[in-house]
């Protein structure tokens, strides 16, 4: 695919080339979490966050799982990376090497599907992302900060709470549960949480501290099947949460016909 912009041709993975300049203190990131294999809710964020003016992309893991395009979802990723992205690992990147107990039948049957189709690359990649990234004021970590590798939720202000006391840092993006979410911290520790509205910018004020929840790409579970992504202005601190519509109807049917369970094509049309 390709896209016509001042007077020249992008094929689409300049999309990547755009997202990842080289590393400077201020730049507008685009952030997105739990891709999931899902093709065509990933292509349809990096073109928004491309047209938005994203100047680098910050992946926060679950690239693999439950959807039904990992090899291109991975091949994706690892050109980005190589142009200056960061990513961090998720827990199905992680179950792809180090099979996980704590998964339902459905994800496991989903990673077992995944790690046939991966080359020994793809799988040496998933397996030495890092647990956690820090740049400048921010964290970056796929499920929370205080004890990243077990895979906790971020489910209320004292999950919140718990990650922002495990670091100094002033922000933490993380993903995992699949449903936008911001939390803020006071001086006196008072906290505060919020559902933020997609399009709407939000200052992260110096004054607090943040942990950010970014919906879902590939797999949203807040009732709303369009995907989910945000972009952060590093200069003015201002981060908006966006909401992509997609071809739902695609990425179901390959999950279809990829044999893996229904249940994982069907709950793309309900967002749940």
């Amino acid at each position: 695919m390709r896209y016509p912009i001042a007077g020249r041709t992008l094929r689409v993975f300049d999309v990547g080339q755009r997202l990842v300049q080289p590393l400077r203190t201020t730049m507008r990131l685009a952030l997105f979490s739990d891709i999931h294999a899902n093709r065509q809710a990933f292509s349809a964020c990096l073109e928004a966050a491309r047209a938005r003016g994203a100047e680098r992309l910050i992946c926060l893991g679950d690239i693999v799982g439950y959807g039904a395009d990992p090899e291109w979802a991975v091949d994706t990723l690892m050109d980005l990376v190589g142009k200056g992205a960061i990513a961090v690992r998720g827990n199905h990147d992680d179950a792809i090497g180090a099979p996980s107990d704590g998964m339902n039948a459905e994800a496991q049957a989903a990673i077992d599907w995944t790690r046939g189709r991966l080359s020994a690359e793809q799988r040496r990649f998933l397996a030495e992302l890092p647990i956690m990234r820090q740049e400048d004021d921010r964290l970056y970590v796929h499920s929370e900060a205080s004890d990243p590798a077990n895979w906790r939720y971020i489910r209320d202000t004292s999950d919140a709470a718990r990650s922002m006391m495990a670091t100094e840092l002033q922000i933490t993006f993380c993903g995992h549960i699949h449903r936008p979410a911001l939390y803020s911290m006071s001086s006196a520790a008072k906290m505060t949480s919020f559902v933020p509205t997609p399009g709407i910018k939000v200052q992260l004020l110096t004054g607090r501290r943040w942990l950010t929840v970014l919906g879902s790409v590939g797999q949203p579970r807040d009732g709303d099947p369009a995907a989910s992504f945000a972009m952060l202005d590093t200069t003015t601190r201002e981060i908006t949460y966006l909401r992509v519509p997609y071809d739902v109807a695609t990425a179901a049917a390959r999950i279809r016909a990829g044999g893996l369970p229904g249940w994982l094509a069907d709950r793309l049309f309900l967002g749940r």
